[in-house]
C-alpha cells in the first residue's frame, strides 16, 4: 500500500482486488484469502480490509458463501463483460493431475518466506552450494564446447560419458547408451510412471516413504503398497506373498540414507533383496541421490553395482549435492527402457538445460565435483553432530532417535501421544516450519523429519528450542 498517496487505504484495497477480478487472475468461484491474511498482505488494520470487502461485495464482485468464505462471485463476468466467463475452477478440478496434500502445499508456501527456520528442508543451505566456483568455471569454459541449442534426445553425449566414468566409482558398469539425463530425480520417477506403468498398476514402496509426500504415481493412476522397515532397512519376508497378492508390477527404495528416516540398508540386506527380486521377477528402482552424503565412510555398493540382469533402474541426481537449481539427474538402465523414457522426455521438455549440462560435465570431468563433495561432507558431520547435542540437551525425555551415518535426516519419535497436527500450526505461527511424519506415512503421528542441513547452526539451536518448549506446551 502506498500510505503516503492521497487514496484510502481500502480504496487501494479495493482497486487491487477488483483488478485481479477483471484481469482472470481470480476467476468466479475463486476462494478470497481470509481477512486475517489480507491485513497482513497488505499490512493494515483487519478493519480496512473489511470495509474494503464490503464494498467489493456491495458491488456484486464478491459474496459469502456458507462452507466456502468469501469467493469471487457468479455474477461478476455479468459486470465486466456481455460473454459468459470459462468456468476455470471445473477446469482445475477435473484435470487427471492430483494436487499436494494441503500441508505440502503449506510447506511449499512457507518455504518461499526468508524469514522462517526450517527444520526439516531437504536441500543444502545456500552457504554450502558452489555458486561462485561454478559461475567462475563457466566464465573460464571453451566456447567450443558449448552450445545453447537442443541435446541429443538421451541428453549430452559429454555429460553422459561423465556420469559413466563417475558411475565406476560406485561399481556400475554403465555405457552412455544406457543413460538418461532427467531434470532431476522426480522427473525420472514422472518418466517411469507415465512410460513403464499402467493405470491400476500397484507399486512396492517403503514405509514411510518420500514417494507419499509427491502425487506422481498416484496422478498416474498407480497404487502404492507401502512395506515395514527395520534397522538394516526394507524388511524382504513378505514381498513374495504380496507380490502374488497384489500382483506388483516394480519395488521403489531409497536404500542409501533413507528419506524421511535416514536409515540405512546394510549390505547383507541389499543383496537378499536383489536376489528376491531376481527370483520373483520384480524390477526394482533404486534411488541413490543421498548415496554420495556419506559421513563416515562410504555407503555399501549399489543395487545396480549388483544386478547381473538388468533388473534395477539406478536413479542419480545433483540435487542434494550439487545444487536443486541445477535441475540434473539421470536414469541408467537396460537400453530399450531408457529409449523409451528418452521419448517420453523429449515429448515433455525437449531435453534438460543445456547450461546446466554443460556445467555438471565440467564439474564431473575435472574432479571439481569430488573435491566439492568432500567439503560437503565435513560440514555435514559438523551440522549433524552439533545437531545430535542440541537434542541430548532438550529432547531426551521427549522423543527417540538414531543417529544418520550420511544425508541429510534424523527420525526423531516422539515418546508420548501429541497432536503432530496441532505442532506444526502451532510451530508455522511461530515461524517454524516442519516436516511432520504424516507426509510421509498418512497414519503416522509420532514423528518429525528434521533436516540439518539446511538451517544454520544458530537457526537449529534457536528453532530446536523454541520447539521443545512448544512440545512440552501441548504435552
Amino acid at each position: 500500500m502506498n500510505k503516503s498517496a492521497g487514496i484510502p487505504l481500502h480504496q487501494q484495497i479495493y482497486d487491487r482486488i477488483k483488478e485481479k477480478i477483471m484481469n482472470g487472475e481470480w476467476p468466479v468461484g475463486t476462494r478470497i484469502p481470509p481477512q486475517r491474511e489480507l491485513a497482513e498482505r497488505f499490512g493494515v488494520n483487519r478493519s480496512t480490509v473489511v470495509y474494503a470487502l464490503g464494498e467489493l461485495a456491495a458491488d456484486g464482485l464478491i459474496e459469502a458463501m456458507t462452507g466456502r468464505g468469501t469467493v469471487v462471485a457468479n455474477n461478476t463476468w455479468n459486470l465486466l463483460s456481455s460473454a459468459p466467463s470459462p468456468d476455470w475452477n471445473r477446469y482445475v478440478s477435473s484435470g487427471f493431475y492430483q494436487p499436494n496434500i494441503r500441508m505440502i502445499q503449506a510447506i511449499n508456501k512457507a518455504e518461499a518466506d526468508p524469514g522462517i527456520v526450517r527444520l526439516g528442508t531437504g536441500e543444502l543451505s545456500s552457504e554450502l552450494l558452489p555458486a561462485g566456483e561454478m559461475l567462475d568455471k563457466l566464465n573460464r569454459s571453451h566456447a567450443a564446447a558449448f552450445s545453447l541449442g537442443y541435446s541429443e534426445p538421451k541428453g549430452s553425449l559429454a555429460l553422459r560419458e561423465a556420469v559413466s566414468r563417475y558411475l565406476r566409482s560406485k561399481a556400475i558398469i554403465a555405457s552412455p547408451a544406457s543413460i538418461l539425463i532427467v531434470s532431476g530425480g522426480l522427473q525420472a520417477l514422472q518418466l517411469i510412471s507415465l512410460g513403464l506403468l499402467h493405470r491400476g498398476s500397484t507399486i512396492f514402496v517403503e514405509n514411510p516413504s518420500y514417494l507419499n509426500s509427491i502425487h506422481v504415481f498416484q496422478s498416474a493412476g498407480v497404487h502404492m503398497h507401502g512395506l515395514p522397515m527395520d534397522e538394516e532397512g526394507l524388511r524382504t519376508e513378505s514381498i513374495s506373498r504380496l507380490k502374488r497378492q497384489h500382483n506388483a508390477s516394480l519395488l521403489y527404495t531409497i536404500p542409501s540414507f533413507h528419506n524421511p528416516t535416514g536409515s540405512h540398508m546394510s549390505s547383507a540386506r541389499r543383496q537378499e533383496l536383489l536376489n528376491l527380486c531376481s527370483r520373483e521377477r520384480l524390477p526394482v528402482i533404486e534411488d541413490d541421490v543421498y548415496g554420495d552424503l556419506w559421513l563416515e565412510q562410504p555407503a555399501p555398493l549399489p543395487l545396480k553395482a549388483r544386478d547381473q540382469q538388468g533388473l534395477v533402474l539406478y536413479l542419480g541426481s545433483m540435487s542434494k549435492t550439487l545444487g536443486p537449481g541445477l535441475r540434473i539427474g539421470w536414469i541408467v538402465g537396460p537400453e530399450p527402457v531408457i529409449d523409451r523414457l528418452a521419448d517420453i522426455k523429449m515429448q515433455t521438455d525437449y531435453g534438460s538445460s543445456a547450461l546446466s549440462q554443460h556445467a555438471v560435465a565440467q564439474w564431473l570431468s575435472e574432479g571439481l565435483y569430488e573435491e566439492h563433495l568432500t567439503r560437503i561432507r565435513r560440514v555435514l558431520k559438523l551440522r549433524r553432530d552439533y545437531t545430535l547435542r542440541l537434542l541430548e540437551e532438550d529432547y531426551r525425555e521427549l522423543a527417540d532417535w538414531s543417529c544418520p551415518q550420511g544425508g541429510f535426516y534424523i527420525w526423531l519419535r516422539f515418546k508420548r501421544a501429541l497432536s503432530i497436527r496441532s505442532l506444526f500450526d502451532h510451530a508455522l505461527a511461530e515461524g517454524i516450519l516442519l516436516n511432520p511424519g504424516m507426509i510421509y506415512d498418512r497414519n503416522d503421528r509420532q514423528h518429525l523429519r528434521l533436516s540439518y542441513a539446511y538451517a544454520s547452526m544458530e537457526e537449529l539451536r534457536d528453532g530446536l528450542q523454541r520447539l521443545s518448549r512448544m512440545i512440552r506446551g501441548l504435552a
